[in-house]
């Protein structure tokens, strides 16, 4: 058993922690333009574009996070294309959280009254120009409180990115805790740092319901 100070576990811990709100961020970046762009095609009014979108939702919101994770970091590598730890969890949690951050905006433009539509169309703007100026500014306005409430749940979903490799935090957690053998200071202090990502998400996600209220 290694000798590790309070302070040596909390130093690499919070090291590590570092990693997990990159890769909060990066992902959750990257899933919202991806999923932007799964928004446009699933509310178009051609089968052939929103049908796949619709069909791309429903997979990844209907398998689980850490089977799709698997998935890339296993199976691209039979098909020639070999992926590091990172970018498999950069990839697998953005198309993840493109699915749904689709999805939450989607529900977004079908609560958006009808005479937004109409009144941008009579001023003469077409269908892209609707989109860009008029219906996607108030959809994400509508819907900012899921969407941030969305990404605690990606936060918390970095952790899964443990089993295939990434040095994250619970990764980290588990290296030092069989290093050290001391399981309630170690995944305390891991819960401690998730918990103090996490509240103050929370805390904006109530004020934005009440403020809508």
């Amino acid at each position: 058993m290694i000798e590790f100070t309070f302070w040596d576990i909390a130093r690499n811990l919070l090291l590590a922690a570092r990693w997990t709100v990159l890769l909060s961020i990066v992902a959750f970046i990257g899933g919202g333009l991806v999923g932007l762009a799964i928004l446009i095609a699933r509310i178009d009014s051609r089968k052939w574009l929103s049908r796949p979108a619709e069909w791309y939702i429903g997979l990844f919101q209907g398998t689980p996070l850490l089977l799709q994770l698997f998935l890339v970091f296993f199976g691209l590598p039979r098909i020639g294309l070999r992926i590091d730890p990172w970018l498999t969890a950069v990839l697998g949690l953005t198309l993840c959280a493109s699915a749904f951050l689709a999805e939450i905006w989607r529900g977004g433009v079908e609560a958006l009254p009808r005479g937004q539509w109409e009144a941008s169309a009579s001023l003469g703007l077409h269908y892209w120009r609707q989109l860009r100026l008029i219906v996607l500014p108030q959809v994400l306005s509508m819907t900012r409180a899921p969407t941030v409430g969305f990404l605690v749940q990606l936060v918390k979903s970095t952790a899964l990115t443990s089993i295939i490799g990434f040095e994250e935090l619970l990764r980290t957690a588990n290296a030092i805790n069989n290093a050290t053998f001391q399981p309630f200071t170690v995944y305390g202090f891991v819960a401690l740092i998730f918990f103090v990502i996490c509240f103050p998400l929370t805390r904006y996600v109530d004020a934005l319901e009440r403020r809508k209220a």
